[in-house]
């Protein structure tokens, strides 16, 4: 599981919480079921979010259906989302996770760099890919925007000429077509133009996030980077950062959302905690001023994927555990599991608005936050 909003339990109300992890499961689910079990690799928090504003914009709660136990919940069953919205984030996901690995290829990350590896891994790009397109055809989604992406991005990086806001483009208007196409799913067409904005902005930060957090690592390996290539600086990147939260929230602000609360605590209050959280594992170190190019992040892990027999095992119990471990040399190494970070700062019955995220309306009836 990879993306941006990784929400903790710990800062957010109990009802809300359930109801993220059942659009989770759901979509765990939905790939299993129409695609097979490896295919649940790509389970993808940012691509979800279309599941999420789906049922946003339905004055119905999205079906449900009984799910068994499960390591990442306790190995307790659960009730999780059935509904087109799921779908469409599993042909997202796919699509999102197919370009992931083209880019690894293309960059020749680690193991990526050797042949029978990424000869392996194009061809799972490949199947994913196909996968995502066919999923998305029955939903009368194009996916010409996610497919094109990765080519355009390519394009423009090796152009080496290109503004930042130029390469975070072919992004930002991926996410705008899934954003906007929930809008078709749930006969909301007036939901579109706000959509699509929000879906902008939000692919934006995402592009920006996963920039300032592989700066070091890029920077070792000589791998391309968008801040690196363009001279950004960490303080420059942190204002394109906050510009683009905040017209985030404003495009949140103009949608048409019967069940908004979930929405909100993910677009608006998890994209500005993954903004924080960024930045500050990214603080340069002694002797290089902030915000300089060339002032490499800190706290980051130094461990690297070791390869072989080791790599294969722990990949294979990231995957049996759903996420739930993570290998050291992991990207979301230390944001996968919400005990790592500090949430003691949350007092959620004491400040309802702060817990459910909703900018002063409490929507939790009685604040029942079950906070620890």
């Amino acid at each position: 599981m990879f993306g941006i909003v990784r929400p903790c339990q710990h800062g957010m109300c109990k009802g809300l919480y359930a109801d993220w992890m059942g659009h989770l499961c759901g979509l765990c689910l939905a790939l299993r079921d129409e695609h097979g079990h490896l295919s649940r690799l790509v389970t993808n928090y940012d691509g979800l979010l279309v599941s999420v504003l789906t049922e946003a914009q339905s004055p119905a709660a999205a079906p449900r259906r009984r799910a068994g136990a499960c390591a990442l919940r306790g190995f307790k069953g659960a009730h999780v989302v059935e509904a087109e919205g799921v779908r469409l984030a599993a042909s997202v996901s796919l699509l999102l996770a197919a370009g992931k690995v083209r880019d690894h290829v293309a960059d020749g990350d680690g193991a990526y760099a050797r042949r029978p590896v990424a000869a392996g891994a194009t061809r799972l790009a490949d199947r994913w890919s196909s996968a995502g397109a066919a999923t998305a055809g029955t939903l009368g989604f194009d996916v010409t925007p996610l497919t094109a992406a990765a080519g355009r991005q390519a394009l423009l990086e090796r152009t080496g000429s290109a503004g930042l806001r130029e390469l975070t483009a072919p992004t930002e208007d991926a996410v705008a077509a899934a954003f906007a196409h929930t809008a078709t799913l749930t006969g909301k067409p007036h939901n579109q133009e706000a959509l699509e904005a929000a879906g902008r902005r939000f692919g934006r930060l995402a592009h920006l996030i996963d920039a300032v957090e592989d700066l070091a690592d890029d920077r070792a390996s000589g791998s391309y980077n968008p801040l690196a290539a363009t001279g950004t600086g960490l303080d420059e990147a942190r204002r394109h950062c906050d510009t683009a939260h905040a017209e985030l929230r404003a495009a949140v602000d103009e949608l048409d959302l019967p069940r908004p609360a979930l929405t909100r605590a993910l677009l608006v209050r998890e994209t500005g905690n993954a903004v924080s959280r960024a930045f500050a594992a990214a603080a340069p170190g002694p002797g290089h001023p902030p915000g300089s190019p060339d002032a490499p992040p800190g706290h980051r892990p130094p461990k690297r994927d070791p390869g072989g027999l080791l790599s294969f095992v722990c990949a294979a119990l990231t995957c049996c555990t759903c996420g739930l471990y993570r290998p050291e040399w992991d990207e979301d190494h230390q944001s996968s599991c919400c005990g790592r970070f500090d949430c003691s700062g949350w007092d959620c019955c004491g400040n309802c608005s702060q817990c459910c995220s909703c900018d002063g309306d409490c929507c939790c009836d009685g604040c029942d936050c079950n906070c620890n």
